[in-house]
This record gives structure tokens, C-alpha cells and sequence, in this order.
């Protein structure tokens, strides 16, 4: 199995995990598809190549194996190459501790949904622009609050995390996985971290991701802290809530 193509800021990302006694909940781009032309905007069909499909085995069996946790929950877009991404993780995982893996893949149709679904609250409004400004374009527009037939950007991303919250695992060593698509995880992070223009570069890679735990007794007065691409972020909920209203 190989890892060549696993994005650096995973192993970076490993480096800087909580203590195993802290459950973590890795929200992560699905790993290598067939290749798309045009803006970004990649068809529901699109499957994973053969590396791709190898890369996810990889990768699961290496977090595991460098982690020392188990996957206990997991959860997926419906798309196929993200609940296949889940799957090959899982076995990947079972090379290193099979007994204590879940097995089980929620497909979740709400929440960590197809792009650009878990934001849009009208299709039939949002869907043209989409297609007009292209991924990047059109998260651009979303962050910043301006489209029509979305959410907003604070409520979309607490949604997110209020699922993540919900499905994080309970237990010392555990590890939730969760396989969603580039926009969602581009979006997520950008409103979190107050970002108003993304470029190419802030894009998540396929296979790359950010993990995420949560520090408080509720979703609501909770912590939430996460790494991404080498570096630790934190950000009070209520806070980031409360900021919906200045907006």
C-alpha cells in the first residue's frame, strides 16, 4: 500500500494530536477521483481511481497504526467515492486492531451532505450560481453572505459541527470519521477562522483533512479546537455564534 500521494499536513496533523485519552473526530475530503475539467464542480458519478482507492486502505491502516485509537463511529456524504473512501479506511484500519473498528458507515443525508447541500436552504435558488461562479466562486459568495437561497454562513457551519459534535466519540483512544467533499471542509474552515477570500491554495486536497475535538460538557458551551495543515485552532461556540448577530 501507498502514501505517496497523502497530503503532507496529515503526517503533520498526527504530530500534533491531543493525548490518546482525548477523542478526536477526523472530518476529511474523500481521497483520489477520476479527473474532472471545468471550475471544480465534480459530478456525483466520479469515482475513486486506483490509487485513490489504495491511498484510503493506506492511510487508515497508517492513522491507526500512529495514533493508537480505533474508529469508533464513522459517517459519510452518500456519494459513493466518499462512503467507498470510509470503507477502505476501515479496512486499512483492521490491519492494525480488527476487532475494535466499527464497521458501520452512517450515511448521513443531512448535514455532511453532497456539495453544496449542507448549506442550502432552496436549491432552486442557489443551484445557478454554482454553476456561474465554479466551487471556488461560489464559497466565496457563501462566506461573505452573498446568495440567495443559502443559510447563513455561521448557521451552516454550526449545523456541521453540531452533527460532528453528536457523532464524536465517547471513549479513550476513539476516533469518528467523517468523509464529506472540498467545499464543505473549504467553507468550514474559512468561516471559522473569519476568512472572507479563499484562493486555490486554502483548497483542501483529496484525502486531506482537518481533525477536530470538542472541550466542554455541551455543544453549546463547548470548545472547539482543530488542526489543520500543521497548525492548532481553537473557538468558543457560543461566541461564534453570538457573532452571527453582528454580522
Amino acid at each position: 500500500m501507498s502514501l505517496q500521494l497523502l497530503p503532507q499536513s496529515m503526517y503533520q496533523a498526527i504530530d500534533l494530536l491531543p493525548d490518546i485519552t482525548t477523542p478526536v473526530t477526523l472530518f476529511t475530503r474523500h481521497s483520489v477521483r477520476e479527473v474532472v475539467a471545468g471550475q471544480g464542480l465534480a459530478g456525483y458519478d466520479l469515482q475513486l481511481t486506483g490509487e485513490g482507492r489504495e491511498l484510503a486502505q493506506a492511510w487508515g491502516c497508517y492513522l491507526i497504526e500512529n495514533t493508537g485509537r480505533v474508529i469508533e463511529q464513522c459517517m459519510s456524504s452518500p456519494i459513493q467515492r466518499c462512503v467507498d473512501t470510509a470503507a477502505l479506511m476501515i479496512q486499512g484500519a483492521d490491519q492494525i486492531t480488527q476487532d475494535a473498528n466499527t464497521h458501520h458507515i452512517e450515511i448521513v443525508e443531512q448535514g455532511l451532505l453532497v456539495e453544496p447541500g449542507s448549506f442550502v436552504l432552496d436549491i432552486q435558488q442557489a443551484a445557478p450560481y454554482f454553476r456561474q461562479q465554479g466551487a471556488l466562486g461560489f464559497i466565496n459568495s457563501f462566506v461573505n453572505n452573498a446568495l440567495p437561497g443559502m443559510k447563513h454562513p455561521i448557521t451552516g457551519v454550526v449545523d456541521v459541527l453540531e452533527l460532528i459534535y453528536n457523532a464524536h466519540p465517547q471513549h479513550s483512544g476513539g476516533l469518528t470519521l467523517a468523509v464529506s467533499h472540498d467545499t464543505i471542509i473549504a467553507a468550514m474552515l474559512a468561516v471559522m477562522r473569519n476568512q472572507t477570500q479563499l484562493e486555490k491554495s486554502d483548497w483542501p486536497e483529496m484525502m486531506e483533512g482537518v481533525f477536530v475535538w470538542f472541550e466542554g460538557e455541551n455543544f453549546a458551551d463547548s470548545v472547539l479546537k482543530w488542526i489543520w495543515r500543521g497548525k492548532i485552532h481553537q473557538l468558543s461556540i457560543r461566541e461564534f455564534i453570538q457573532q452571527k448577530s453582528g454580522s
